[in-house]
Parts: C-alpha cells; structure tokens; sequence
C-alpha cells in the first residue's frame, strides 16, 4: 500500500501538487477540507470545524497576533484529528493508494500517527499566495482581507509549519515542482 500526505500553508498549492501526484501514480487524492460538513455533524467538533468562520475576520487579523492565530490553528487541528485520522485509517484499510492534503495535518499530528511519508509546502510568496486568493477566496471576502490572509499565511504559518515541519524530519518546499519530485521519489520508494 502506498500513501503520502501533503501539509503546509493555505493557497500553497497542496491540493495541485496531489492532483498531479494523483494522475501520475493512480493514487486517490483526499483533501481533508472535504471532510469538514461530515465532521461538522459532530456537535462538539462542529464549533471547531466553524472555528474562523464564525468570526468577524477584519477583527480578527486587528486582534489576534501570529502565535496567537497559530495557537487557534493548532487547538483547530487538534480537536478534528481523530476524525481526519479515522477516515484515513479507513482509507488505508481498503488497500486503495492515496495521497492526503490539508492545512489541519499538522506536522506534530502527522508525526505522530502517520506511518507514511510527506512534504510540507510554505508557498513561493506572498504575492503568489494574494493572487491565489483572489482567484479561490478561502475567508476573506474583499481583496484587503484576502491580502491580509496571504500576508499572514506566507509571514506567520509559512515559518512555523516549516519549523515544526523540520523538527519532525518532514522535507520542507516553496517550489511545487521540487515538492513534485520529492513525492514521486518518495513513491517509487515504497
């Protein structure tokens, strides 16, 4: 059985990269994001599933300081985990190969209970993370908030994740195309 997963920074291109590592080796792709309405069904999961959309966004980025929005980010992550990691145990018990992306696979997380590979990705740039933005809104609804979200995520999550990545011994990629490769190194591998 062969499977990988992608973490890092939103609009780094996580779910691109597992499509084409998808298409190249006929792994499943599973975005964790996708599982959020089926957890949200989870009364006690379902506040933290809303976690940041229930908030007034402009008043959060005046408010809430990098390690704070982190630590937001992390008790997020922390509280949906076991059911991410009960749909993936799920997943590799059908035999089916798969690659797992999300911005809640923590590196922590996935050091922890994952027996398989993957790259953290932390975007090329800020600029490039704006445009991405823009394009596919993820909170913000106004270009200043998606701006201010591309400013945070690239300044503030992009360094942690790549922190608490390499702490771990999870590889570390601004490029999509260096990531690409270090997946299908990984894969061959196995």
């Amino acid at each position: 059985m062969k499977h990988l997963f992608i973490t890092g920074i939103p609009s780094a291109g996580k779910s691109y990269l597992a499509e084409k590592i998808a298409s190249a080796t006929g792994a499943a792709h599973f975005d964790t994001d996708d599982w959020r309405e089926e957890i949200r069904k989870d009364p006690e999961l379902d506040k933290w599933v809303q976690f940041f959309w229930n908030k007034d966004e402009e008043k959060y980025w005046n408010q809430t300081s990098c390690q704070e929005h982190w630590q937001n980010l992390k008790n997020q992550s922390e509280a949906i985990w076991p059911a991410i990691v009960a749909r993936i145990i799920d997943i590799k018990k059908s035999g089916q190969p798969a690659i797992f992306e999300g911005v809640n696979i923590l590196p922590h997380l996935a050091a922890k209970d994952f027996d398989f590979p993957g790259v953290c990705l932390i975007g090329e740039s800020e600029e490039v993370i704006f445009e991405r933005n823009k394009k596919a809104p993820r909170w913000g609804s106004t270009e200043v908030l998606q701006k201010k979200e591309a400013e945070v995520f690239f300044n503030c999550e992009g360094p942690i994740y790549k922190s608490e990545s390499e702490k771990h011994g999870i590889k570390v990629f601004s490029s999509v195309r260096e990531a690409e490769e270090e997946l299908m190194r990984l894969w061959k591998q196995k």
